[in-house]
């Protein structure tokens, strides 16, 4: 353990974690992750976001010890991993079927990890008192799973990866089981303890409404790829290929050819003869083709020349859906049947008429062209 000790500080301005040029492949032909590399800083709420079969969980498992890396190297605190067996690793794993053991209490559940790390009992009471009381389940020491709720299982799970003060915690869709409700209450009781007790944390999900609310960057994947790392508001609002545009929130896609470029924005013509002035963001040149990117609230409804929209279009209202906090009013403009718009609730209190035209308009730095990934 005194190396250990070493590395810890010797490599404090180091990332905790380190992919290096890491390849995984199950049938030695299909490469399910592809040259990765990634660093996780020390203290950081880190997310892997993307559609099943992006590569997302086979990182988090070759991080964990799970899997192997068919090529490459993963460090911890600058120490390779890859000959270092799970249990080893100094890592906490959270895992969305809880994974604890049915026939022990809360107590042994968390009793058991310090056990293993020889940790002795008067500690091991001190270090499991403290935990429960971080998850709220204080008092429910001799309770066995069976007798807690889905959340409550979900909290001692997380307070057993927590117990023996891992270096790191690794969470794989562990809010997955859970309603809707219960799932958003955990989201911001686990983004309070992550910031309460300073570990880092790396979580897969592919709900990108989750990522958003938890991390302090987000890995986006895609076929093995990370297509982008940010954190959630530059992901959001500053996409930087088409899929991650697609995948992180709702988003209007429109495709055409690059006509003239000038400076940071470009001049792209539609199908339907439209001409769309965009921020060049990730594109070719003048002759190729390019994907439009605009998230539905950037869209101006009943646009006039004074709303500081670059570009008017007419625009024939489809449907309109009531959703609480805003109107989702679906348009055909710019050759496309699917154009939504998100209206705030109460906006004018204005009716919408299917089959009534009406003008859209958009402000250029909001439209983003982009290549696809």
């Amino acid at each position: 353990m005194t190396d250990t000790g070493h590395n810890r500080s010797a490599g404090a301005n180091e990332p905790l974690v380190r992919f290096e040029n890491v390849q995984k492949t199950y049938d030695g032909e299909i490469l399910v992750v592809k040259d990765l590399n990634l660093d996780v800083e020390r203290g950081e709420f880190l997310t892997l976001l993307g559609p099943s079969g992006s590569g997302k969980t086979t990182t988090l498992m070759m991080l964990a010890g799970f899997e192997s890396a068919t090529h490459g190297d993963i460090t911890l605190d600058g120490r390779s991993l890859m000959s270092v067996p799970p249990h080893k690793r100094d890592i906490g794993m959270v895992f969305q079927n809880y994974a604890l053991f049915p026939h022990m209490t809360v107590h042994e559940n968390l009793a058991f990890p310090l056990q293993c790390h020889g940790v002795d009992k008067n500690q091991r009471e001190a270090k499991i008192g403290k935990v429960l009381e971080m998850v709220e389940l204080t008092g429910f020491e001799r309770r066995r799973p069976a007798q807690l709720s889905g959340g409550q299982q979900q909290r001692v799970a997380l307070a057993r990866a927590l117990v023996f003060e891992p270096r790191i915690v690794l969470m794989d869709e562990p809010l997955g089981a859970l309603d809707k409700k219960l799932r958003e209450q955990m989201q911001l009781e686990m983004k309070h303890i992550h910031e309460n007790v300073g570990l880092t944390f790396v979580y897969v999900t592919h709900d990108q409404s989750e990522a958003l609310t938890m991390s302090n960057r987000i890995a986006v994947f895609d076929d093995g790829v990370i297509q982008q790392l940010d954190g959630p508001e530059e992901l959001y609002e500053h996409p930087q290929n088409a899929f991650v545009a697609q995948f992180i929130g709702e988003n209007n896609r429109l495709t055409g050819t690059i006509k003239d470029v000038s400076g940071e924005y470009c001049q792209v013509e539609l199908p339907s003869g439209d001409t769309v002035k965009a921020l060049a963001v990730n594109i070719s040149g003048v002759g190729d083709t390019t994907t439009l990117s605009l998230r539905p609230e950037a869209i101006v409804l009943d646009a006039t020349d004074g709303d500081g929209c670059d570009d008017i279009y007419t625009a024939t209202i489809r449907e309109s859906i009531y959703m609480g906090d805003h109107v989702r009013v679906r348009v055909s403009a710019c050759g496309n049947d699917d154009f939504v718009i998100k209206v705030p609730r109460g906006a004018g209190g204005r009716t919408m008429n299917p089959g009534e035209e009406i003008k859209i308009g958009w402000r250029s730095q909001d439209c983003r062209a982009l290549d696809a990934a």
